[in-house]
């Protein structure tokens, strides 16, 4: 295993550690903060499930699945959880949740670059998507300033809250990305060590 670590003017990603359950239930556990994502609160065993599950794909060979802790640059408390698939055809999918309490302060759109940063600089992929509710409109306007561009909906694409719900997806090559000022890659990862490939399904 290589170790991920990425940074922003603002913030990094880590890999997640066993110690990052409490701080990722204060947000898949809350109702406000999963509103707009493709499940309901999750129950601590739920969330502490997903920790592991995460620290497991990080040792997989070859890696197909970046599930990473989000903090403030310089800090190691969690704030946030990132998540980047690789799929075949040079492609990979990413969804991220952030702590309700830095909601609106521009650290989703950094978070997009970031994942950015690890798809097409680190793992050499072509095409980078993701999904969002179409009541998210606070999403559509992250993922819009972070450069990628609204492609269509997918129809009844999850099962949430009782009922089917659509999604709007976006996308965003490589060669149509422009890094923000203050990326810092270069000890992200061993290239060579994380071949992409593999088939998942995508985040949200």
């Amino acid at each position: 295993m290589t170790p991920v670590h990425l940074a922003g003017p603002r913030l990094a990603m880590r890999e997640v550690e066993p110690e990052d359950t409490d701080d990722l239930l204060a947000i898949y556990g809350d109702a406000e903060a999963t509103r707009h994502l493709s499940f309901e609160p999750r129950t601590r065993e739920q969330v502490q499930a997903i920790t592991d599950r995460s620290i497991a794909a990080a040792h997989a060979s070859p890696r197909t699945e970046y599930c990473l802790a989000i903090t403030r640059r310089g800090e190691h408390r969690l704030i946030g959880y990132a998540r980047l698939a690789t799929e075949p055809q040079e492609a990979a999918t990413i969804g991220f949740a952030l702590h309700a309490a830095e909601w609106g302060k521009g650290l989703g759109t950094e978070t997009v670059h970031l994942l950015c940063a690890l798809g097409f600089n680190v793992l050499g992929l072509h095409r980078i998507w993701a999904a969002r509710s179409p009541l998210n409109e606070a999403s559509a306007g992250t993922l819009l300033r972070a450069g990628m561009t609204e492609d269509g909906r997918i129809r009844d694409h999850v099962f949430v809250h009782g009922a089917w719900r659509d999604s709007i997806t976006y996308s965003i090559l490589e060669h149509e990305w422009t890094p923000i000022d203050g990326l810092d890659t270069t000890s992200a990862l061993d290239r060579s060590a994380a071949p992409p490939g593999g088939e998942t399904v995508p985040g949200r």
